[in-house]
């Protein structure tokens, strides 16, 4: 039987209107969008369907969108495709969060002010430091680690073969940059990000996560949740707050917990939230696995009828 395991959105696949779909179209949906206003004291609804665009790719307020849309998709995809069921969930970066509460780890509004924390003290660490971050197309895992440790930056995405990302100072991404091309790689890709996620640079961020951790209630998972700086499922509670804690600073290993799914029977992989980069990802690590994706009305249709459910 075909095992199946739900895929949250990370950081970056904001994009304004999203959500609005499904909040005009399903009382559902929009109940959890004013659910998740009245929770963390402003409009965010307003943010993620009409912007303006630089105020969403605020840290602080996309990490909060992304996982209320993300959210959405999950809780009508189990509305609308009652048959459905899931035996792991991951998510990326922020996605973890996502993934957590989807799997009973966090209750939705504590998620939702904890990435909206999270998003704030990174912002913090951001200001506080000059980063950057850039993808690196076409050159492998190891050729890429000795561009970093020659650059002194640090290897901050493995998403799929060919392409992975580095962050650090950003005089020193320059110039990873310029070693990473002279090495072979096809592109390097400056990303529009505020700093250097997943890096040293935001240590300051660490501790303030930590304390924000210790307020709430996490539980054990109800199906397996992978731990992005692992690439493995995630333990029992208190190792997932380490967890969580660690990957401000860690690298993700997206790659390597996607191939822990393979490797364990999963073959339908269903993308929830804005865009579909992780279906990307998931088509350059294994073309033969089912890839789904919900993120508006016409994807939630679209993958309600491959599940065997009504349109």
């Amino acid at each position: 039987m075909s095992k199946t395991a739900l895929l949250f959105a990370g950081q970056g696949a904001q994009t304004v209107g999203m959500g609005r779909d499904l909040a005009g179209q399903f009382p559902a949906a929009r109940d959890w969008f004013d659910r998740a206003n009245a929770a963390l004291g402003y409009d965010l609804a307003a943010l993620c369907f009409d912007g303006p665009e630089p105020e969403l790719t605020k840290t602080e307020h996309a990490q909060p969108g992304i996982y209320l849309v993300g959210w959405v998709a999950f809780r009508l995809l189990l509305e609308r495709a009652a048959s459905l069921r899931f035996e792991a969930v991951a998510g990326l970066s922020l996605g973890e969060f996502t993934a957590l509460a989807a799997a009973g780890v966090l209750d939705f509004e504590d998620g939702l002010r904890l990435v909206r924390a999270r998003g704030r003290f990174m912002q913090d660490a951001c200001d506080a430091t000059r980063g950057a971050m850039a993808a690196v197309i076409g050159l492998e895992e190891q050729p890429t680690r000795e561009v970093c440790e020659q650059a002194g930056v640090q290897l901050a995405n493995l998403n799929c073969p060919g392409q992975l990302v580095i962050s650090g100072e950003a005089d020193r991404i320059t110039h990873a940059g310029e070693l990473a091309r002279q090495a072979g790689a096809k592109r390097v890709v400056p990303l529009p990000v505020a700093g250097a996620y997943h890096s040293p640079l935001m240590r300051d961020a660490a501790p303030r996560l930590e304390a924000e951790l210790e307020r709430v209630q996490v539980r054990v998972p109800s199906v397996t949740v992978l731990a992005n700086v692992t690439g493995q499922p995630h333990g029992e509670p208190a190792s997932i707050c380490r967890r969580l804690v660690e990957q401000v600073t860690a690298p993700v290993l997206w790659e390597r917990g996607i191939r822990h799914l393979l490797a364990n029977g999963f073959t339908r992989f269903i993308e929830l939230g804005p865009g579909k980069a992780l279906s990307g990802f998931m088509k350059r690590i294994d073309r033969q696995a089912e890839v789904l994706n919900v993120g508006d009305v016409d994807s939630l249709a679209e993958t309600v009828r491959a599940l065997g459910g009504p349109a």
